[in-house]
């Protein structure tokens, strides 16, 4: 199965997107108020994630504009925010016990979220 975008219904009547390759989520979305929001939020990412820079936040790293932030869990794990140029989380993923997972997981989104499909549940 190809990667894809998948927008889906979430609580209080609002909508919500994720990034996932074989029915495994890789990015996932805070809520919209509106579907056009939620589509809006994809055609962003797939526009602004190719060119983001990764910023380790675990290692003191600063970034400005769209970015994708690498984040250190309490408990030593890893994860990852993509953040728009707001400053605002527009996706993030699981927490990974390797920081090479969540490399890997920002790697597949820049190159494979640009073309991937989107399917409206």
């Amino acid at each position: 199965m190809a990667h894809k975008f998948n927008i889906t219904a979430a609580a209080n009547d609002q909508f919500k997107f994720d990034f996932s390759y074989n029915s495994e989520k890789i990015f996932w979305s805070e809520n919209y108020k509106q579907k056009a929001s939620a589509k809006n939020g994809i055609e962003s990412v797939k526009k602004n994630a190719p060119g983001a820079a990764t910023v380790d936040l675990s290692k003191g790293e600063e970034g400005s504009g769209y970015r994708f932030e690498i984040v250190e869990s309490k408990d030593g794990q890893h994860f990852v925010r993509f953040v728009s140029s707001n400053g605002e989380t527009m996706a993030r993923t699981e927490t990974y016990a390797s920081k090479a997972s969540a490399k890997n997981a920002i790697d597949s989104l820049k190159k494979n979220g640009p073309d991937a499909e989107v399917v409206e549940a």
